[in-house]
């Protein structure tokens, strides 16, 4: 699988919403997290412990998606930050990676 990030104006039609807002929970950061961080709360550092430890517990209990999304050719994670930003889509993308997919960037 090859995996792309991007922002939601992405209208890609292998797009996946991965927004806590709006998209599938299984990839999305909690509101706590989100807020967290946005407020100076929660370094880069620690949000990407909690990210990590929330996505390795949603590959348990998630497995089905996750090897759904593994075995399409190609997604784009998608979310509201602007490109070059700290964000999870970036993070969720190099998990992917050390799954076997490839990571072809930002678009």
């Amino acid at each position: 699988m090859k995996v792309y990030t991007s922002s939601m104006r992405c209208g890609d039609r292998d797009r996946l919403n991965i927004t806590v807002k709006s998209g599938v929970q299984a990839f999305a950061p909690s509101w706590d997290m989100v807020m967290g961080y946005k407020r100076g709360m929660l370094s880069e550092k620690q949000y990407e412990k909690l990210y990590l430890e929330r996505m390795r517990r949603s590959y348990v209990v998630n497995r089905a998606l996750w090897d759904g999304v593994l075995a399409k050719g190609r997604v784009v994670l998608c979310c509201y930050c602007k490109a070059g930003d700290f964000c999870h889509r970036v993070l969720l993308a190099k998990i992917f990676v050390k799954l076997g997919a490839k990571y072809g960037g930002e678009i």
